[in-house]
């Protein structure tokens, strides 16, 4: 169940007014995380599991993990959801896009099953682009694994408003060193949260990475 945070008593009061009044309130954060475990462990799976839908779940759960993750504006006030879930970007045999949606699950399992289904049917079905703006309780991701970006800035519906929603974004896989990196975009909105939870989120995200047999069951 949602519920609106008490302003009043929120110790980050003083700095959520002062960033919710910006035309650019967003800051976003570049990095490579490294994904040699990852692939490694996907690859001894008899499953073969699906390496792009897995670093999703991954940054979805690491999300659900981190209360500011939580957060989104409404109408000058802050509210909480109970449970983050995801949508991120399909490329179409027309090189065009059209967007996929799917719920959070702790379970690797439940997630790939419903992730995997909600693919499908795009791909084999209905290509039509359905935004769903009005559900922010999500994260928004992206892939671009023909760019290994350094920087990212996202298209935003409501510069300076109320466009709250995280956004996540993918890059492509890099060789370095005998290890496998990826680029990796986290974009916020600043009224909501500061580099101290992005960190942490990032922190979570490396971890989860770092040891992927832990999480995939």
């Amino acid at each position: 169940m949602s519920y609106y945070l008490d302003l009043e008593t929120w110790p980050r009061r003083e700095v959520f007014e002062f960033y919710r009044k910006f035309d650019k309130p967003y800051f976003n954060v570049c990095l490579r995380v490294d994904v040699t475990n990852l692939l490694s462990a996907l690859k001894q799976r008899a499953d073969r599991p699906s390496a792009w839908l897995t670093y999703h779940y991954l940054a979805l759960r690491a999300a659900n993990d981190i209360e500011q993750f939580h957060y989104r504006l409404r109408d000058g006030k802050v509210l909480v959801h109970e449970v983050i879930n995801g949508g991120t970007t399909v490329i179409l045999p027309n090189e065009t896009f059209t967007l996929v949606y799917f719920d959070h699950s702790e379970s690797y399992t439940t997630f790939m099953e419903g992730a995997t289904r909600a693919v499908d049917e795009i791909q084999t079905g209905d290509w039509k682009f359905r935004p769903k703006h009005e559900d922010d309780a999500r994260i928004h991701c992206t892939t671009l694994p023909w760019i290994a970006f350094t920087s990212f800035s996202h298209a935003r519906r409501w510069w300076g408003r109320e466009d709250s929603v995280p956004k996540i974004s993918f890059g492509k896989f890099v060789k370095e060193n005998g290890r496998t990196l990826m680029p990796f975009s986290v974009e916020v909105h600043h009224a909501l949260m500061d580099g101290l939870h992005v960190g942490r989120y990032i922190e979570r995200m490396e971890e989860m990475l770092a040891t992927p047999e832990a999480y995939l069951d």
